[in-house]
């Protein structure tokens, strides 16, 4: 099957393409439609045909890294059978992916925070990125058998948060090596039958 040249993506791709590398890396507000137009090669016109407003692509980049997320955390999973080991499996890629030079934190944590506003188009999009991955947190904590699975998947997912905060604060070598090891803990205690007094 022939590959794509990079001249013959659709102008919406290589406009999503810039943006999604330098939202990224520099921020939301740091980077302007001026500087996506330059480093993309479309015209302004090009751009504002496809994305009406800067927040209109900026919902599009979220809702491509949406995507590309859930490949990642179902990727990770996808061949471990046993219902708690995927729960491991997916912290165990999140310790991996945290301590990589190529991850940079979360752009739904960042999105949340330079757009405070909860009816900006990328605050709605980051909120319900993150509604999703606790109910799936929540879904596998079920699936294996484990006490209280909302109050479980909570606490995970400030776990898998942390790690991506970790990534962004101190690059690749950062204690988000631990945090596999931090939810085995967890999983651990909501694995026990509760204690009973005499």
């Amino acid at each position: 099957m022939a590959t794509v040249a990079p001249a013959e993506r659709s102008a919406r791709d290589r406009i999503l393409d810039t943006a999604s590398q330098l939202f990224y890396r520099d921020g939301y507000h740091a980077v302007g439609i001026d500087t996506i137009v330059e480093r993309s090669g479309v015209a302004k016109m090009t751009l504002y045909r496809h994305f009406p407003s800067k927040d209109d692509l900026i919902a599009a980049y979220l809702e491509r890294s949406n995507a590309e997320f859930w490949d990642w955390l179902e990727g990770a999973i996808a061949n471990v059978q046993e219902p708690r080991a995927k729960l491991m499996a997916a912290f165990e890629a999140t310790a991996k992916l945290a301590t990589s030079p190529q991850c940079l934190g979360c752009t739904f944590q960042a999105a949340a925070s330079e757009f405070p506003e909860l009816e900006h188009p990328g605050h709605e999009v980051a909120l319900a990125h993150k509604r999703r991955v606790l109910d799936r947190l929540a879904e596998l904590a079920r699936d294996a058998g484990l006490a209280e699975p909302d109050g479980l998947a909570a606490q995970l997912l400030l776990l898998m948060d942390g790690a991506w905060v970790a990534a962004r604060m101190f690059g690749p070598h950062n204690h988000a090596t631990t945090v596999a090891d931090a939810a085995r803990a967890l999983i651990e205690v909501h694995a026990s039958p509760p204690s009973r007094v005499a």
